[in-house]
């Protein structure tokens, strides 16, 4: 106790804390429990062209976080959605989601939130979020056209694409046919010192990865894999673009175009006999948003087909559009894109292992490979 305390007073006051802890928490409870039991919202009536004048009333800006690893890697969605929209300002900040989740939280934190839209991996967060209240539920147009399993049943929350991540090989250094497809193909003699692989530790759809393979073959599988003189760097679309460059031959730990553009030496490749990653990307509107009809506005648009179809180079969340040509739905595949949400949730394990793979292979080297920075990020100038 402190001597100007008396320690009578101490014990009421510790005595008043503990009986009052049940009802904080209680409380604290009760607003979540409001937050899930807020009715679902209708969904969007309003067209295209209704949603545009109403955002440009209010403004005409729009600030999208969106996940990802190399810097303006949304510049195209960017300028595809003012051709759309003439008079919007949209700026799409990419950086790691794992960054941007925080940024979130704290902007929530400081009572000032930049972001109007989450556009993430980080699948957790969102069901963390609207638990909180942190959300605005909306439905967008063409609602019932998303796959059921890839939305929020209130709203909260909904796909706006499926990635997966597999192998992707150089023809010109390694002919299509002698790549390798499945985990144990990485450890070939042949492929020492021609891999180019994504830290597990700085990316959780990665770590996914990892984790799957050490089920299937154990933790040995790493020794042999650290021996075939790996280049590990920051962020799966580096891993993509060295293998593209010439500078390694083969990855599995990124994504690709099922079909390749032409004259590209890339060539994605799903595995021959073990299941490959997918996940559906996520999208959500902060209930604190600045700008909520252009936010609006921007997830009607991305659930449209004309956008979908667009951007689709793997597989689509819209059941009418088709995956890329030569390919059949998703579920047609050993894959689970379900079950990427289910390992996110379980973040004791996920630390646990990121630990674990820092001790094999070493601390991630290298800058964050998006360079986006700081607490506002969309409020420093725009990159050249």
């Amino acid at each position: 106790m402190t001597d100007d305390i008396p320690a009578h007073a101490s014990r009421r006051a510790l005595s008043g804390m503990l009986l009052a802890a049940p009802v904080l928490l209680a409380a604290g409870q009760a607003l979540a429990d409001a937050a899930l039991q807020r009715p679902a919202p209708e969904v969007e009536t309003r067209g295209l062209d209704e949603l545009h004048r109403a955002a440009m009333a209010e403004g005409a800006k729009l600030v999208v976080y969106a996940g990802g690893d190399v810097p303006n890697s949304q510049a195209g969605l960017e300028a595809a959605f003012k051709a759309r929209f003439p008079g919007m300002d949209i700026r799409i900040v990419t950086d790691l989601s794992k960054y941007h989740d925080a940024r979130i939280d704290l902007q929530l934190a400081r009572g000032r939130l930049e972001a109007d839209i989450a556009m993430l991996q980080t699948l957790h967060d969102f069901e963390r979020w609207k638990a909180e209240g942190k959300l605005l539920a909306y439905k967008p147009l063409d609602w019932e056209m998303l796959l059921p399993d890839t939305r929020d049943p209130e709203g909260a929350f909904h796909a706006i694409g499926i990635i997966a991540f597999s192998n992707n090989c150089n023809v010109t250094l390694l002919p299509a046919e002698r790549a390798p497809r499945d985990a144990p193909d990485y450890l070939d003699p042949g492929l020492k010192g021609k891999l180019a692989l994504t830290y597990p530790h700085d990316d959780d759809a990665v770590l996914y990865q990892f984790d799957r393979i050490i089920g299937l073959h154990g933790w040995d599988y790493m020794d042999r894999l650290l021996a075939q003189d790996v280049l590990w760097v920051r962020g799966t679309v580096p891993a993509r673009l060295a293998v593209q460059r010439g500078e390694r031959a083969a990855s599995f730990t990124a994504s690709g175009a099922l079909v390749p553009a032409a004259n590209s030496p890339l060539r994605f490749q799903l595995p021959r006999r073990e299941a490959f990653l997918s996940w559906p990307q996520t999208a959500a509107i902060l209930a604190e948003a600045p700008h909520k009809e252009a936010a609006r506005l921007f997830l009607s648009w991305m659930a449209s087909r004309e956008a979908t179809v667009a951007r689709t180079g793997q597989w689509s969340v819209r059941r009418d559009v088709p995956a890329a040509p030569g390919f059949g739905p998703i579920w047609d595949y050993n894959t689970a894109p379900l079950q990427f949400r289910g390992f996110m949730r379980d973040r004791a394990r996920v630390e646990r292992l990121r630990t674990q793979f820092e001790h094999l292979i070493g601390a991630p080297q290298g800058p964050n490979p998006t360079g986006t920075s700081g607490l506002y990020p969309a409020s420093a100038t725009r990159p050249g």
